[in-house]
């Protein structure tokens, strides 16, 4: 279907923006997207991308590409191999199979050609970065055509945060005869990326149970406790001079957004860089039975493995009232020997991630076209099943804070110019903290109806019944080193979509389409086996209008949204089973299930083409993110922008002394404040900055030659692209990327 015909809210983004763009991964490519930001918290491990404030799937060609598993393991994804990037927002369990609630990301892949045609680009960048890519296609026999694209890429990295990675991909695509066509993929990536999970740290330091702001504040605005709710717990004592010590290091900013530590960061050398390792096969098999009636077919299998360091946590404790206990020991200032360390950071722990999963994934679309009278339709009947098997394990070292250990790391005296500790990880006791394995399996059978009313009317109807089953089993820690029995848990459901595109004219249209999915419950968390415990579901309402000029050259929608994660389950504060508790109360229900995750708001894009002398790409998004949790409302979901903007624009000049024209590109992007505050660590209110960038390129065509510099970051601006817990991972500096690349036949 043409966009102008479709019933639902998708957005593309085509190669030439993404050459132009010089974009060679997923996480840079959706400032030309309405509506997906980064995520915030998930301490900066791979993609981890949100549609309308909530989760997203990720898939090449619909199927599936790994998951976005938060802290545990994540993969970073590369678009070496992506001809153009689509994303459906709103639910879509029935299309795409176990389904997360913003959408689906999907990255389609490229394909053999019948032409013969070849391609070397070589790439040099700020921080050593280099890159070599060769892309390869031709026919075999007049039956038969490949596709071979290889690319090695490295870089130091702004900050350090360095980056290598290699990777293969290989198709054959083959006519069995004039209805059949085989097409056999494969793909091996293999990288190395750093990781900072704490970015710039915000100062542990709370206006709000001092009695000043960080500005003003004296040392008697910082009083010790005084045991006010008589627990006979007290916090750690200051002196006089120490508090005023403490006072003499706040700034404004402190409590409130991160630290700036400039160029250095909290990345210590005993970190380890995320050695993910990803292996994808895929035989699809497209028939046409006759001429109404067509089968695609596709299986997939994927492994993927990961494993790092990282350092998940460095606080600098200042002041906080906690609970009635003003810097209660360890959430307190670093005393030692009477000598006050006012930018320590304690409570450090390194965790190591070891991680494996295999996924086998099957898709089998049926498509039947039919006309009745002045009605024509298309029913797509669906089948699906996935099967992914997991396993973790993860170590933790810690600094004397967190351990007893003689081996301790030792503490960070000043975040300005940190002392690490030496040697590896394996070097401070490391301690087994998870170890376990899990397996969810999905299947599903869905129908769609899409009907041609008229010119004008098109309509797009969805039910499908869809179902999952999760096990678990424990294999020991050290704090409960039994191995347990497998526990196991399943669920089942309908969804659905409706909608209704109208045409008004040939150049305006109008839509509306309400979807429900239903979300597997915590693909990485535990199962306890005593109830079959619901899947979430997910619900999405658009009203969109579209509209075309210019000979379709342009193409631009508005879109009113609101996307819902709901029946969320939480505990119930109330509830206590054990008869010997003073709290003992079983008469309320054991958990809320009434909760959700809501955003709503509006999207804006225009996508132009104009004689190929002019191309803009333009997109905006204003939504409000919250949540309801435990009967609360918790206002702007953290990391999750209220306004985002970007523009891309480009034009050809003609120079008289050159064969051909010159492109110049420019881009800006804007991002409004994000909430990074998490309540329980001292931060009510942290938040990073709103920020603008700029960006520009220029790029030459000669010939089988074309050159294209790239410049980032124009004006140097100081920004955060990620919210982490507690802090801001700062974006790159001023850099320049130069491109150069050969193609011939």
């Amino acid at each position: 279907m043409s966009l102008l015909e479709t019933p639902a809210a998708i957005v593309v983004v085509d190669k030439l923006l993404l050459d132009e763009q010089a974009i060679s991964t997923l996480q840079e490519s959706i400032r030309n997207i309405s509506g997906v930001t980064q995520a915030g918290n998930n301490y900066g491990i791979g993609d981890n991308l949100v549609i309308r404030g909530l989760g997203a799937n990720y898939t090449f060609d619909g199927m599936y590409a790994g998951a976005s598993l938060g802290n545990s393991y994540n993969p970073t994804r590369s678009l070496t191999n992506i001809e153009s990037v689509e994303v459906l927002k709103g639910p879509a369990t029935g299309l795409y199979g176990m389904g997360a609630a913003g959408g689906v990301i999907n990255m389609i892949e490229k394909k053999p050609k019948d032409k013969e045609s070849y391609q070397i680009e070589t790439t040099l960048g700020q921080w050593d970065s280099h890159a070599l890519m060769f892309d390869a296609t031709a026919p075999i026999t007049d039956k038969t055509a490949y596709r071979l694209v290889t690319n090695y890429e490295s870089s130091d990295g702004y900050r350090g945060l360095s980056s290598e990675r290699s990777e293969v991909y290989a198709t054959l695509r083959h006519y069995l005869n004039e209805n059949n066509e085989f097409i056999f993929s494969s793909a091996y990536i293999d990288d190395e990326i750093q990781v900072d999970s704490v970015g710039h740290p915000v100062r542990v330091f709370n206006p709000d149970t001092a009695n000043a702001t960080s500005d003003t504040i004296g040392w008697q605005d910082l009083p010790n406790d005084t045991d006010a709710d008589g627990d006979g717990i007290f916090g750690i004592a200051l002196t006089p001079e120490q508090r005023q010590q403490l006072a003499d290091s706040l700034v404004s900013t402190d409590g409130l957004e991160p630290y700036d530590l400039g160029e250095q960061g909290l990345i210590s050398p005993l970190s380890k860089p995320n050695e993910g390792k990803e292996l994808r096969f895929k035989l699809q098999h497209k028939m046409e039975i006759n001429d109404d009636l067509s089968l695609h077919q596709q299986l997939l299998y994927r492994d993927y493995s990961s494993d790092f360091v990282r350092q998940t946590g460095a606080y600098n404790y200042v002041y906080w009232n906690r609970n009635g206990e003003i810097n209660a020991d360890p959430r307190a200032p670093l005393v030692i020997d009477d000598v006050l360390y006012p930018y320590a950071a304690r409570r450090q722990e390194y965790r190591r991630t070891k991680s494996n999963e295999k996924t086998w994934q099957y898709f089998a679309d049926l498509t039947h076209t039919w006309s009745l009278g002045a009605i024509d339709g298309e029913q797509l009947l669906t089948v699906n099943y996935e099967n992914r098997d997991m396993s973790l394990k993860s170590w933790s070292i810690y600094d004397a804070d967190g351990t007893s250990s003689d081996n301790a790391l030792p503490y960070i005296l000043d975040i300005r110019n940190p002392n690490w500790g030496t040697g590896s990880f394996e070097d401070y006791d490391p301690v087994l903290k998870s170890n376990y394995d899990k397996s969810v399996a999905a299947w599903g059978i869905s129908l769609q109806e899409v009907l041609y009313f008229d010119d004008m009317l098109t309509g797009r109807f969805g039910v499908a019944y869809s179902g999952t089953e999760q096990s678990y089993q424990h294999k020991g820690t050290a704090r409960t080193p039994e191995k347990s029995l497998e526990a196991d848990t399943d669920d089942a459901g309908v969804t659905y979509n409706l909608g209704l595109n109208y045409r008004l004219n040939e150049q305006v249209a109008t839509f509306v389409n309400y979807s429900k999915g239903r979300m597997t419950y915590s693909i990485l968390g535990s199962v306890t086996g005593e109830d079959d415990r619901p899947d979430s579901e997910s619900t999405s309402f658009d009203l969109g209008i579209r509209f075309t000029a210019f000979d379709e050259d342009l193409l631009a929608s508005l879109v009113w949204f609101k996307t819902q994660r709901t029946n969320l389950r939480y505990n119930n504060d109330e509830y206590d089973d054990n008869p010997e508790s003073d709290s003992f109360n079983i008469s309320v229900p054991q958990y809320f299930y009434d909760n959700n995750d809501t955003t709503s708001g509006v999207e804006f894009d225009v996508n132009l083409a104009l004689n190929e002398l002019w191309s803009m790409n333009f997109n905006a998004t204003y939504q409000d993110a919250y949540s309801i949790l435990k009967h609360e409302r918790t206002e702007q979901t953290k990391g999750v922008p209220k306004k985002y903007a970007s523009l891309w624009t480009s034009y050809n000049h003609q120079f008289p002394v050159l064969s051909e024209p010159v492109k110049f590109s420019l881009g800006v992007t804007y991002e409004d404040e994000r909430s990074i505050s998490t309540g329980w660590s001292g931060l009510p209110h942290s938040v990073i900055d709103a920020y603008v960038l700029w960006d520009a390129a220029m790029s030459y065509q000669l010939e089988k030659w074309h050159i294209q510099l790239n410049l980032r970051n124009l004006a140097d601006t100081t920004y955060y692209n990620k919210a982490l817990f507690n802090g801001g991972l700062p974006g790159d500096s001023r850099n320049v990327k130069l491109s150069v690349s050969y193609s011939f036949d």
